[in-house]
């Protein structure tokens, strides 16, 4: 599938280098925030983007040290992220959001949630991180749970870590391409590829496994998301979370549980899919955001009309 004719990738300088993102739709219309995850960048959004532009401004950041955004010299620990992503958001004066969001990019959209719950019109979610309490909440019900278990500890080891992910680039070689159901194209690959050609590149790779929230480690990541899940729980804004069967980090069970336990979170299987789902179900996903929207907004418009 390709509907790529009205995107447009911007790039923009903030705090000593640039971040680039991908652009569809019409000023005016609602922004649409759309947060990728590692090892990927907004490529991953390119099918869903046209698909929502209708209905949204939609906006697709590269995270610092992704796609095609700068590479500082920062340890791109989580909140590097959250530091470059909200800076990118004053930057562009954006007041008001649908966050629509997957793995890390679901951690951002909901520490940015809990701390600024004016800001967001509606969450779309997949895939996402929350803080686990031990190894066993990892990958639950995948059936190579053992195994990504096991590879997620040696990432989060020092030596093998870098051996593994720097040296050898398994997370864009291996882990990628194994999270999705459908093989990737040779152009698919080298998009992916494209932001990592050298070790030192891979840093911001390598940095974000050991950031992930299990057993109380790292302990100022764990608590910053244990809040947001609490505000996430606390929450009324809209939400539609989607899952794929068997998931990664999320499973089908868990999911249906999870969506149950917040207010306004509409569930929407997906199918078959992994961890990478904007890639193995592009138009399901776009269609059910593009449509959630377009929902949300005449209700607005109808409690605004009856209002006045």
């Amino acid at each position: 599938m390709s509907h790529h004719t009205n995107m447009t990738v911007r790039e923009i300088s903030l705090e000593g280098t640039t971040m680039a993102y991908r652009e569809a739709g019409q000023d005016g219309a609602p922004v649409a925030l759309f947060l990728h995850g590692n090892p990927t960048s907004s490529f991953i959004w390119r099918d869903i983007l046209p698909l929502v532009a209708p209905m949204a401004h939609c906006i697709a950041p590269d995270l610092i040290g992704f796609g095609q955004s700068g590479k500082p010299d920062i340890a791109y620990r989580f909140f590097d992220h959250v530091h470059y992503f909200e800076a990118l958001i004053d930057k562009l004066d954006i007041n008001s959001a649908y966050l629509v969001a997957q793995d890390w990019g679901s951690a951002l959209a909901f520490h940015l949630a809990a701390r600024r719950p004016d800001f967001v019109r509606g969450l779309a979610f997949m895939e996402f991180i929350r803080p686990m309490p031990g190894w066993a909440d990892f990958h639950q019900n995948d059936p190579a749970r053992e195994s990504a278990r096991e590879t997620f500890q040696k990432f989060r080891t020092p030596g093998e870590g870098e051996s593994m992910i720097l040296d050898e680039n398994a997370f864009i070689e291996r882990l990628l391409p194994g999270s999705i159901l459908r093989k990737l194209s040779d152009d698919e690959m080298a998009a992916y590829r494209a932001p990592f050609p050298t070790a030192a590149s891979r840093r911001p790779i390598l940095a974000l496994p050991r950031e992930l929230p299990i057993a109380g480690e790292p302990a100022e990541v764990y608590q910053a998301l244990q809040s947001a899940h609490a505000a996430l729980a606390a929450s009324s804004y809209p939400k539609l979370l989607f899952v794929g069967e068997p998931g990664a980090l999320v499973s089908p069970l868990f999911a249906a549980s999870f969506a149950a336990s917040l207010t306004n979170c509409a569930l929407v299987p997906l199918g078959p899919g992994r961890h990478f789902l904007q890639e193995d179900h592009p138009e399901a996903i776009g269609r059910s955001v593009a449509g959630w929207i377009a929902g949300i907004e005449a209700a607005n418009s109808r409690r605004t009309r009856q209002a006045a």
